[in-house]
């Protein structure tokens, strides 16, 4: 097929994405965003410059040719431009929906110097959704079996990443998830308003019919070891069990009844679908008047979440102000849209509860900015004396994630860092151990779903070298 030549972009603004009014949508779990039209998706489209040498690939962690796909994009070959992203993405439609892509492809778009850059984001969006509403999904040609086997361990978005792209290599491939659902931090971590677990169900379907292979209610490091794994036959094991252990605040009170870990109170609803109670068994309690304390995309999707189940006041507080906050700008937007407010320069000292052991405020201390710490951001610097309450009756934590140390404890020989992470190249996946890779959350610590997609990839790649397979970067073709 013959390429869209570079040429001079139409003087078009950058297209919206239509959403759900704030009004009604701060009230259901429904998906926020509701995608580009075809016409929508055609004028996006038809903003990129079609660079010779595009930067926007720069930026991607998994590497799609983006002026390639949103070039088919432009012809109207929507299956060809979802074709295009499937080659170094099995699950572009989840990653359309929550990679930050306005720090990653776009945030290097040349468009963006002078004005705003192309949707890339949006546009794979449409292009997956595309294919898969359409019923025209396209399946790679699967090359005979090289007689190798990988078990991975964790169903997030490095494992099933990774299984993509060793399946389409002929590779037999073996997915171990600890829950009863698969997709990870997709089911559990990200609610249905910013992405449906239709979505997620729908990509890991895909991959089955690719022919991986999924066992669910399987905790590795219990039932079996890695080492087990090993010993059962398979020629490399890959770790990507993600960073699943929350942590606290380690302030009085907070023990109390009502305070929650955003990890336990996302997890009842988003797997668990508490928000759907009675029709699913899973209670909760919903607040009427809910802190949050974070500043981060789990804070925003805890606050959000809140005003669903019905709180009639969600406040994010937050020690610095909004400028350092590390969630991305479009959560934080739709927050304050759907009516969350934000107190900012704020730090909690204590939860104050009543007699039954029930959260009913949190004493906090006006912040300051001071020097930049080791992030980068200016350190918060309490005011003396400057002291406030709030009245609550439910605290959500949300202030990062620690990786579960089931595997690392289980696994001999296994080099940790002092976070508790694997230790393992960033290139490659590779750890101390042989046969033995890891990627995502579990070796960074707690990041972005494309950061580790783009990990799960790195040390597929790597595998199928140490496999012997010649061309390993490019799958076979339909």
């Amino acid at each position: 097929m013959t390429e869209t030549k570079a040429r001079k972009s139409p003087d078009i603004p950058r297209q919206g994405m239509p959403e759900q009014d704030p009004q009604e949508r701060a009230h259901n779990f429904y998906e926020v965003a509701l995608g580009y039209t075809e016409e929508l998706a055609l004028l996006e489209a038809s903003r990129c410059l079609q660079c010779k040498k595009p930067l926007c690939m720069q930026g991607c962690p998994v590497e799609i040719d983006i002026p390639i796909f949103i070039g088919r994009i432009r012809e109207k070959d929507f299956l060809g431009a979802a074709g295009m992203i499937k080659q170094k993405n099995s699950l572009p439609s989840i990653a359309g929906r929550v990679c930050p892509q306005e720090t990653q492809c776009e945030e290097r778009c040349v468009l963006g110097k002078k004005g705003q850059p192309c949707a890339i984001g949006r546009l794979e969006r449409f292009a997956a959704d595309y294919e898969r509403t359409t019923g025209k999904v396209q399946y790679p040609k699967i090359p005979p079996p090289i007689g190798k086997r990988v078990a991975v361990v964790g169903s997030g978005p490095a494992g099933l990443t990774l299984a993509g792209e060793l399946i389409k290599r002929g590779v037999a491939v073996s997915v171990f998830e600890a829950l009863h659902e698969l997709g990870g931090v997709l089911v559990y971590g990200i609610p249905e308003f910013r992405l449906p677990k239709a979505i997620v169900r729908s990509e890991v379907e895909y991959l089955r019919t690719l022919g991986v292979e999924f066992k669910t209610d399987h905790v590795i490091g219990k039932i079996a070891t890695v080492d087990d794994l090993i010993g059962d036959g398979f020629d490399a094991v890959f770790i990507g069990t993600g960073a699943g252990a929350p942590m606290f605040l380690n302030i009085p009170g907070e023990n109390l009844c009502g305070v929650y870990s955003a990890n336990e109170y996302l997890t009842r609803n988003n797997l668990m679908k508490a928000y759907l109670f009675p029709q699913y068994d899973t209670p909760i309690a919903r607040g009427r008047r809910v802190a949050v304390f974070g500043g981060g995309n789990v804070a925003m999707d805890s606050a959000r979440t809140a005003l669903r189940l019905g709180a009639e006041e969600v406040n994010i507080i937050y020690r610095r102000t909004e400028a350092e906050m590390p969630a991305r700008a479009e959560e934080a937007h739709h927050a304050k849209e759907e009516g969350v407010q934000f107190k900012m320069l704020s730090n909690p000292l204590e939860f104050i509860g009543n007699e039954t052991g029930w959260v009913i405020g949190v004493r906090c201390n006006r912040m300051k900015l001071g020097q930049p710490d080791s992030s980068g951001r200016r350190r918060p610097v309490p005011i003396e004396g400057d002291f406030f309450t709030i009245e609550i009756d439910t605290a959500i934590v949300a202030i990062g994630n620690r990786s579960n140390p089931l595997i690392p404890q289980s696994t001999p020989g296994l080099a940790l860092n002092r976070h508790g992470n694997i230790v393992a190249d960033l290139d490659t996946g590779k750890t101390s151990r042989d046969n033995i890779w890891a990627g995502g959350d579990i070796v960074t610590g707690a990041a972005t779903v494309i950061l580790a997609m783009g990990a799960g990839r790195k040390a597929a790649l790597d595998i199928l070298a140490h496999f012997g397979v010649k061309d390993a970067a490019q799958p076979a073709q339909a």
